[in-house]
């Protein structure tokens, strides 16, 4: 199993149940990634721990809520439901406090792919907000996730945005709703390469976005 490279395209996750891809990453976890703990499903041991940690994580009890914290509580329960074989022979492993919708919930929250889960642990996406990203499924939760990052939603907004798309409404319809433009981004350049955006823009009699959109697409091809 491969872990995601720039540009791929799927929306899971493609690194291994429980490996601290994003919290082992020093670039965003800081100091903290070498504390970060790898849960093995089919270690004994690791999944004994990871069962504590998901009990703690439910009782809140394991350390203070910031969004490694929660990316490792996601990452316990996605590994106890690997290890255990199901949501309900997970949560029964954990114990205390622990449900089978908190461990469905925080075990998708794992499964989101690293680029999503890169923004949860940076502070960009809330882990609330994250809970209901991972409802969503193929594109449309890339779409959603990205339009979290680029715009002022609150979770309330958030958790009815991933229903109505999981009712049948596309991503872009149910966007629109919260006033929101899908593929819309605010973009800051170097004044030199404005200022030649807008000079061959003016030449080709286009807007800048499709220029944009052809370098673009060059350069993701």
């Amino acid at each position: 199993m491969t872990t995601e490279r720039p540009g791929d395209p799927r929306s899971d996750r493609e690194s291994p149940v429980g490996k601290p891809v994003v919290r082992g990453d020093a670039t965003i976890a800081g100091k903290r990634a070498r504390e970060a703990v790898q849960f093995d499903p089919d270690d004994p041991e690791s999944l004994a721990e990871a069962a504590e940690t998901v009990r703690q994580f439910a009782g809140n009890t394991a350390g203070s809520e910031d969004n490694i914290y929660m990316l490792r509580g996601a990452a316990a329960c996605a590994a106890l439901v690997r290890g255990e074989g199901s949501y309900k022979a997970a949560a029964e492993r954990a114990g205390g406090e622990v449900s089978v919708a908190f461990i469905r919930k925080w075990a998708r929250v794992h499964d989101l792919p690293q680029s999503v889960r890169r923004h949860v642990a940076l502070g960009h996406i809330a882990p609330t907000a994250a809970k209901h990203i991972a409802r969503v499924a193929g594109d449309a939760r890339f779409q959603l996730a990205w339009a979290v990052v680029d715009n002022d939603l609150t979770v309330r907004e958030i958790r009815s945005i991933a229903s109505a798309i999981n009712d049948g409404t596309g991503p872009e319809n149910a966007l629109a709703e919260y006033d929101v433009t899908a593929g819309e981004i605010t973009v800051r350049l170097p004044v030199g390469n404005y200022r030649e955006l807008r000079r061959e823009a003016a030449f080709e009699g286009v807007s800048p976005d499709e220029i944009i959109d052809r370098a673009l697409t060059e350069y993701f091809r």
